[in-house]
């Protein structure tokens, strides 16, 4: 049989094309694979195609040959199941730091895994212009140099970003060159933020990744934070609402009982909690009080109080009494 220059290739298209055109309902017929071999200048017959699918088998692809009506080759599982895939879409569109171009271009990839009948399923691109998305097309290249920054523990200079009326961002604090050492990527409420310790101020603070501008790593090592090495990622984000940073307190909380489930998904299971009333307990939680705290608070309109430490329960009344005195 004369050989031509792809001749060598022959598993390499046929394992492509039944990713592409094959799954359990769509098998390919034998004839269709030599009919695309011969479209790209590889010459096959039947006993050859039986030969290349027992070594794609032997190698761990999962191939079966259906018979019967419609029969044919199929790949029965990929890298990826199409519950996964779609799980993956799903995160991709709900993401606000990946961009409406970036996410098609993703979605687009994660359709290419699978056969165009499987694609189908994940091809819901028509959500994501209905979603809230950064503009910053940058934040791909800047967040591959965070993870390398943080894993080789290295500081890094950078421009913060705010809105302004015009709906642009531009630098704060006149252009400012932030310098900070990175310890961990969070994603919070549909946001990525840096939790790192920010030089100048000699803290710990969280930034926007998507609001961060020529992100540089600098060659210098980080700062050796004690308060990073003790820190443990899960803990700390249950304990931040918002990412906004501020003093973690001890503090407690009277609640109504239908609201128990919200303070486990809030805080974990480890909290304490101590029967109260018939209809109320206590919670004894870890927090960093600030507005964005109160705030989520208030949404319960006092279904769930701080009845502990004084100075907090004082601090949010403070902080209702100055939204009422503005609505006056």
């Amino acid at each position: 049989m004369p050989r031509s220059e792809n001749q060598q290739l022959r598993p390499v298209y046929i394992l492509d094309y039944l990713t592409k055109e094959s799954n359990e309902e769509h098998p390919v017929p034998t004839q269709d694979i030599i009919g695309m071999l011969n479209r790209n200048g590889i010459k096959a017959e039947r006993k050859t195609i039986y030969s290349d699918m027992e070594k794609l088998s032997n190698y761990g692809f999962d191939i079966i040959y259906r018979k019967g009506k419609p029969n044919g080759w199929f790949l029965a599982s990929g890298k990826f199941e199409i519950p996964e895939l779609k799980l993956l879409v799903d995160a991709v569109q709900a993401c606000k730091f990946i961009t409406a171009q970036k996410s098609k271009e993703l979605i687009g990839k994660l359709e290419s895994l699978v056969s165009r009948y499987d694609a189908k399923q994940l091809n819901r691109q028509v959500y994501i212009a209905d979603r809230v998305k950064t503009h910053n097309e940058t934040i791909y290249i800047g967040i591959d140099k965070l993870h390398t920054a943080i894993a080789e523990n290295l500081k890094i200079n950078f421009v913060y970003c705010e809105w302004n009326i015009n709906k642009e961002l531009q630098p704060k604090h006149d252009g400012k060159i932030y310098t900070a050492t990175p310890f961990m990527l969070q994603w919070d409420d549909e946001n990525y933020y840096l939790i790192a310790f920010d030089e100048e101020a000699e803290r710990i603070k969280h930034f926007r990744v998507d609001k961060m501008k020529e992100i540089q790593i600098t060659g210098e090592k980080g700062s050796d934070c004690q308060e990073f090495k003790e820190m443990d990622p899960a803990t700390y984000a249950r304990q931040n609402f918002g990412m906004f940073g501020a003093e973690i307190k001890r503090i407690t909380l009277s609640c109504n009982n239908q609201l128990v489930g919200v303070l486990l998904d809030r805080f974990g299971k480890d909290i304490i909690i101590i029967k109260e009333t018939n209809s109320r307990f206590k919670a004894t939680v870890n927090v960093a009080v600030s507005p964005q705290f109160f705030g989520w608070l208030a949404a319960f309109a006092g279904e769930i109080n701080i009845i502990n430490p004084p100075n907090v329960v004082d601090e949010y009344k403070a902080h209702i009494k100055k939204i009422t005195d503005s609505m006056i």
